[in-house]
């Protein structure tokens, strides 16, 4: 069974599996002692430390071990507003951070602090030029990951760390997603990770303070990893993890140049397979291993099951998922379409032959699920009214867009359609359904209940 979700949590690497098998019967001392056991503990920590840093790119001494990428984040974020709080405390972060940076930002909000989310373009890259309009005199740390989880992208970091640097503002970048792919280049100040994005064991995370950064570890005080991860280090899945990291970096340049055809294969012919599909995200600046696109008129949580049932385990960043029912926060930022939206990232071995038969699959499950909910094949025609409403409060995504797409010919040329609603996902999809079809929306009205969106017929 295909696993086509390495953007979540990679399979465990076998350099990994060989190091942590390796390291359980010589790391579980104590490193902080000084008997033999610990002083053997203590050389496998300072190993891989080496190991991960030279994989980063930065000094031993920099680099700490933490409980997973999200605490680095957090623990990163707290640490650098703490170490900088006479400058101010303002955050700036771009609108399609990781969860766990928008959580630390609310925090801040919470507690009196201010943030600026800077907006992405509909390939969802941030221009650099308007994120370092963003700084201010009292901003205290910037945000920026290396590239998108959801669709791919990667950002301009280098150019955002040279503007950062200028106005005296650290950078701390999230580099879970890019890191098996090499070093994030620019000056950036801090950087967090995650192990189990490049096949290490879970429950591992790097954080990399550069010297010369205030920084003031938060929480009770603690001995270990420079007080910024408090607790016993786990050393065997510390070990694998950064055995694995220098592994999948050096298979880094032949695996992402096939993987790159692979994704481009499906890029280039999902359109063609599924009618009225969106490819989103950068087609160039992106991760080799990851493409994403979002089909109209389906249910996002069906398709997953249904290509789960066929034998391919895929991701989505859909409003129609049962853990989220509101539109991703990615997609929202870059205004594309959310529903029946499909994450493809593949492994490190992905072979030709499942991708293909991917491709084989697709275009009948997304016609299953369409037939389903009664999405309409082609408009109709021989309109009689210049303007109608269509009742979709309470109906969830897709079906406000079907129940649009079903009544647009209805109306002439000029003619409105008004649709009201109540699904949060519509604000996003109704917009991107437009563009996709060339109809105009005229923009969102008030009403006693949920919200009107107005369309006017183009064609």
């Amino acid at each position: 069974m295909p696993y086509f979700d390495v953007a979540s949590s990679a399979p465990l690497h076998p350099v990994a599996r060989q190091a942590l098998q390796a390291s359980l019967d010589e790391g579980w001392a104590d490193p902080a002692r000084l008997y033999r056991e610990g002083r053997r503990a203590r050389l496998l920590l300072d190993a891989a430390r080496e190991a991960a840093a030279d994989a980063v790119g930065c000094r031993p001494d920099e680099l700490s071990f933490t409980s997973s990428g999200t605490r680095s984040v957090h623990s990163g974020i707290a640490g650098a507003l703490a170490g900088r709080r006479r400058v101010g405390r303002h955050l700036v972060v771009s609108a399609v951070e990781h969860s766990s940076v928008l959580h630390a930002a609310a925090a801040l909000e919470a507690d009196g602090g201010t943030v600026t989310e800077v907006p992405v373009d509909r390939a969802g890259a941030v221009p650099s030029a308007s994120y370092a309009a963003a700084l201010r005199p009292d901003t205290a740390l910037a945000c920026l990951q290396s590239a998108n989880h959801e669709v791919g992208t990667e950002q301009p970091v280098a150019d955002v760390a040279s503007a950062c640097r200028a106005a005296g503002v650290p950078l701390l970048v999230d580099a879970a997603q890019s890191l098996p792919w090499g070093r994030v280049g620019g000056e950036w100040s801090l950087l967090a990770a995650s192990a189990h994005k490049w096949g290490g064991p879970a429950g591992v995370g790097l954080l990399v303070v550069r010297k010369g950064v205030r920084f003031a570890p938060q929480g009770p005080a603690d001995e270990r990893e420079s007080g910024r991860a408090p607790g016993f280090e786990n050393i065997p899945a510390v070990v694998a993890a950064a055995a694995s990291l220098r592994a999948v970096q050096a298979e880094a340049a032949e695996e992402g140049a096939r993987l790159r055809e692979l994704t481009e294969r499906i890029r280039a012919r999902v359109p063609g397979l599924v009618p009225d599909v969106e490819v989103v995200g950068d087609p160039v600046r992106r991760l080799p291993h990851l493409v994403t696109f979002s089909c109209l008129y389906v249910d996002g949580e069906t398709v997953l099951h249904e290509l789960d049932r066929a034998g391919f385990s895929v991701s989505s960043g859909s409003s129609c998922t049962s853990s989220t029912l509101t539109p991703s926060h990615v997609l929202k930022a870059m205004g594309v379409l959310s529903e029946g939206n499909v994450r493809v990232s593949l492994p490190r071995g992905t072979q030709e032959a499942d991708v293909e038969r991917f491709l084989d699959v697709l275009p009948g499950v997304v016609a299953g699920v369409r037939e389903q909910l009664g999405a309409p094949e082609a408009p109709t025609s021989g309109a009689e009214s210049a303007s109608l409403v269509v009742d979709a409060l309470g109906k969830r995504c897709p079906l406000p867009v079907i129940e649009l797409a079903k009544v647009i010919g209805d109306v002439p040329v000029g003619g409105t359609v008004t649709v009201l609603a109540d699904d949060e996902a519509a604000r996003l999809d109704i917009p991107a359904w437009c563009q996709m079809r060339g109809q105009e929306y005229v923009g969102e009205e008030p009403a006693d209940h949920g919200a009107a969106y107005v369309v006017r017929r183009s064609s």
